[in-house]
């Protein structure tokens, strides 16, 4: 299938509880209500790209799939992709080796309980990763991954075991077959829009959040040919009334300039055939550190 104009990838993180509890840490259940709004965002969600025959991808944690399993079969059956998103929330840098592969495990079986499958698509929580990830999603046969921010528009294919320090030069790693669909903090909505005591002030404007997705957006138009546009929301934030109202006419103003709308796993898997990994690392040095300098230097003693 040849590879559209401009691809816009519309992604939700539905959290649910999970967050407020792990990430946020609160024992407050006024607090956790607040991600308990998220099926009422959801339902929304699915009405709008419904409407407008958009397909997207979910990431949705375990512990939201057990928590609303007829939810999560609704947004199977509209036809969207559903991605891992951790079991409860839990950050993967928190994490020794064998937690982090037991929570992409208890996750998996959320997924096969309630939909019968597993996802190929991975977000981490929080967008953190950490230095064996790659190495556990590639083990888990995952075919992307879309948390790491070395690109805005464009794939790329991750490297696992790179060493860093600030003593030696940089260690890169090696290439693996695992796509990255990069993400951007100012292409998210949670920071901007959802107080949180000590980590966001959140309750920007949504015309001034919007006006820099649509700017983002008519770069890719205009200098990313055949880019792909990833935009993270989250139900309990973009379903708010003043706020989904302003989604529906930025859905129209995509479609508008001939973009076309695709989930994750229709961007990484066409873009994997287009690009063989070998061929990738060769055209891409600055990726593979085959630039780079391996050798330490030596200080000049001043004269």
């Amino acid at each position: 299938m040849p590879a559209p104009t401009h691809s816009a990838c519309l992604t939700f993180d539905f959290d649910a509880m999970s967050s407020w509890i792990t990430t946020v840490g609160s024992n407050n259940p006024s607090t956790i209500s607040r991600g308990e709004y998220a099926i009422v965002g959801v339902e929304r969600v699915l009405d709008l790209l419904r409407c407008h025959g958009v397909r997207a991808t979910f990431f949705v944690p375990g512990h939201t799939i057990l928590a609303y399993p007829t939810l999560v079969e609704r947004i199977a059956a509209e036809g969207h992709e559903l991605g891992h998103h951790g079991w409860a929330h839990e950050n993967p840098s928190d994490l020794e080796g064998a937690g982090e592969e037991r929570v992409l495990e208890l996750a998996f079986a959320a997924f096969e309980r309630v939909l019968g499958r597993r996802p190929i698509g991975y977000r981490s929580p929080a967008w953190d990763l950490s230095p064996r990830s790659v190495h556990l999603l590639l083990a888990a046969g995952f075919t992307y991954d879309s948390s790491c921010m070395a690109a805005d528009f464009v794939p790329y294919y991750l490297r696992s075991g790179d060493r860093w320090s600030t003593q030696e030069p940089y260690d890169f790693g090696e290439t693996t077959r695992l796509v990255e669909l990069p993400v951007s903090w100012p292409l998210l909505d949670f920071p901007q829009f959802e107080p949180v005591p000590g980590l966001f002030e959140g309750l920007a404007d949504p015309e001034k959040v919007f006006g820099v997705w649509r700017e983002e957006f008519d770069y890719v138009v205009a200098h990313a040919p055949g880019g792909m546009f990833n935009l993270t929301m989250h139900p309990e934030c973009i379903g708010r009334g003043h706020r989904i109202a302003r989604l529906e006419p930025f859905i129209e103003y995509i479609a508008a300039a001939g973009a076309t709308f695709e989930s994750l796993s229709d961007v990484a898997e066409r873009w994997a055939q287009s690009n063989p990994l070998e061929t990738w690392k060769q055209a891409n040095p600055l990726r593979t550190g085959r630039d780079a300098i391996a050798e330490p230097v030596t200080p000049t003693r001043s004269r």
